[in-house]
Formats: structure tokens, sequence, C-alpha cells
């Protein structure tokens, strides 16, 4: 195994997982969870891809993507906001309408043959960096790039802007945002709107970019709810959002080759053909957000790791408390 490839590929697959978890930041800071990422990232995928094929022009489909997926998050934020749904009920809800929207109105393209992608390219100067170069900045898409001007925007954007400032004050205090002027349902339904998005964003990155050239309802293969494991992983912040998609990128491409044929120190692979190991493997990336989304529906624990004082409750102007 090269570590070399394995960071590569983790690289790429892991842009992925970033730009959903840095768009579910961006909704939970404002005091909305978004349990829907996996529906918002398969309906992104099927738009991309379908308008991709259509049209020969994937930036468009990667419009369509974020189009569509900012509308079925506006969805979410309808009942969540305006009506003071259960959030965590609904985000699921917003799962299945995405699934089954996806379903119906891609058929047929897992058989539709190729379609136009979005450019990979290197960067010269920076790709001659030993080890990193190699892994950051050779024949990377142009989303990977992208994704990493993303990391830093959003991180000061959230930390050190007076926008960024109202976005944490109506998840940590909405009543008090509210005696200050400003308007936190508003603010709230741009931010699901962001979220969403991104997770459109991140769903055409998986069709047009990471793992191109066909569509299915296995698209994204749950990494919609390993994005809303991450969140909580990296306590609602933008740069250990990265670090943590790109270490799941790279195990998930560990895991793939750890399965082959190779040799391990010389040994022969006790996992080579053995699909009992093989499903074990597969299914820790899975195991370990569940474990964090346990561990993280803890009050103190969330409380602990600086989870918005809001998440999950419903502003209800002229109430007390939150």
């Amino acid at each position: 195994m090269d570590p070399i490839i394995i960071l590569q590929a983790g690289v790429a697959s892991g842009t992925v997982l970033l730009f959903a978890t840095i768009g579910e930041i961006f909704t939970e800071r404002s005091g909305i969870l978004n349990l829907g990422l996996e529906g918002m990232m398969l309906i992104g995928a099927m738009s991309a891809y379908k308008t991709a094929l259509a049209t020969g022009n994937p930036w468009l489909g990667m419009f369509v993507a974020m189009l569509v997926a900012g509308l079925l998050s506006q969805v979410h934020a309808l009942i969540t906001i305006q009506f003071q749904a259960d959030q965590v009920v609904s985000g699921l809800a917003l799962t299945f309408l995405g699934t089954g929207l996806s379903m119906v109105f891609g058929e047929g393209l897992s058989k539709a043959g190729a379609v136009a992608l979005l450019p990979s390219f290197s960067i010269p100067g920076l790709v001659s960096i030993p080890f990193v170069g190699p892994i950051m900045f050779e024949n990377q898409s142009v989303m990977v790039y992208l994704g990493y001007l993303l990391v830093p925007l959003a991180w000061y954007y959230i930390n050190h802007t007076r926008p960024g400032l109202h976005l944490r004050a109506i998840g940590e205090y909405p009543a008090a945002a509210d005696a200050l002027g400003i308007n936190v349902n508003r603010l709230r339904y741009f931010y699901v709107l962001v979220g969403g998005m991104l997770a459109g964003v991140a769903g055409a990155t998986i069709s047009l970019a990471v793992s191109p050239g066909w569509f299915s309802h296995l698209t994204t293969s749950g990494q919609g709810w390993i994005a809303i494991g991450l969140v909580i992983f990296a306590q609602w912040d933008p740069i250990r959002a990265a670090g943590g998609s790109y270490a799941f990128g790279a195990l998930r491409r560990m895991i793939l080759d750890i399965q082959g044929p190779l040799k391990i120190f010389g040994l022969r692979n006790p996992f080579y053909y053995n699909p009992y190991w093989g499903f074990f493997l597969q299914m820790l990336p899975y195991a370990f957000t569940i474990v964090v989304l346990v561990i993280g529906s803890r009050e103190a624990i969330r409380k602990r790791m600086g989870a918005p004082a809001a998440l999950g409750l419903p502003y209800i102007r002229g109430e007390r408390g939150l």
C-alpha cells in the first residue's frame, strides 16, 4: 500500500464530506439541526449528473445541484422554523423525500453512459513540495482546490466577521439577538439554504468529479450521515472538519486497499478475499459515526464540546429562555 496514493485519494473523496460538513456547520450554528444531508446530497448528485448528461456542461450541473438541494432544504426550514416542528423528525423525512425524488427522476441514469466531468489538474510549483505536493496538488479535481479555499473562508466568516457574529448569536441566544434587532428566523432560513446548497455541491462532486460516470441510490453510500457525525467530531469548527473529512476519506480508501492481494510487512494479507473481514472493515466509518452521534446526544457532553446552546430548539418570539 502506497501511503501517498491513499492520502491523495483520501483528499479527493474527503472533499465530498468537507462540503457537506461545512454546510451542516453553518446550519447548526444557526440553531437548526438538519438530518436530511443524505437526501440533499443524493438529489444533488442526481441533478448534477442528469444536467451534465443533457447539456454537456458540468458547471451547469453543479449549479442545478446547488439550486435543487437548496430548494429541498427550505422544506425543512419551513417545517422547523415556521411551524416549530421537531427538527429530528423533519430531517429524517427530508432524507426519505430526497432519496425518493432522486430515484424517481434519476431512473435509468445508471446506464446512461459517459458524462462531461469537472476538470482535474496539477498546480505547478506546489506539486513539487515533498510529500505534501503529490498528495494535495497533483491531478486533483477543481472541487478539491475549491475545498481548500472554503475551509479558511468559512472559519474566518464564522469567527471574525459581523455576519458570523450574528450567526453565532442566533444559535446561542436567539432571544438576545432578536432584542438587538437581528431577524432570527430570516437568518435561520438563509443558513439552512446555505447548508442545503453545500450538500448539493457535495453530491455533485461525487457524480462529476470523485466517482464520475454513474448514478444510483448507492452514489452517496451514507456519506451524509458521516458528515453529520463529523460536525460533532469537529466541534462545529471548519478547520477541524477539514481534518476529519480528509482522514475519513483516507480511511475509506485504505479499507479498499487493505482487502487487495498486496502483502503487508511481507506477510500474506489476511483480509484478502475474506468477505467477513471486508464487511467488518467497511462498517468501521459508520460505526464511528454512530458512536459520535450517541456521545453528542448527551447534553452535558454537547456543552463541553461547544454545541450551539439553541441547537434543535425552535425560537418563538416573546417566550422566555433561548
